[in-house]
């Protein structure tokens, strides 16, 4: 098996993706009201949801991720780009050779940028 994609759901997709285009440049696909954009292997998907109102009420219970090489330079080159930063680059407890820093997108959403496991 391979994880392919990931779509979320948006009563304002365009808003999310004119913020992930400032992000990750424009799609690299766009049909239908959905745009997406190929990170490494998988996509992420934005499209409209007609059960999806408002923000995202528990942004942390689904988190997507990005493995980095290189999280916090990563970090600042989106942070400059517009991204809303939740947390900062950080090293989990524990585990000092980790990175993590996590984003939030216009609907409440949470991706991650991380170091390879």
């Amino acid at each position: 098996m391979n994880l392919n994609s990931i779509v979320i759901g948006s009563e304002d997709p365009k808003r999310l993706a004119d913020y992930y285009s400032k992000l990750f440049g424009a799609p690299g696909m766009e049909d239908s009201g959905y745009s997406g954009w190929e990170i490494g292997n998988g996509w992420i998907t934005v499209g409209p949801h007609d059960q999806v109102k408002g923000s995202n009420p528990e942004p942390g219970r689904v988190i997507w991720n990005i493995e980095s090489g290189d999280v916090p330079g990563d970090f600042e080159r989106l942070k400059a780009a517009g991204a809303t930063t939740v947390q900062e680059p950080y090293h989990p407890e524990g585990a000092s050779d980790m990175w993590i820093a996590t984003f939030s997108d216009p609907d409440g959403n949470y991706f991650q940028l991380m170091s390879s496991m």
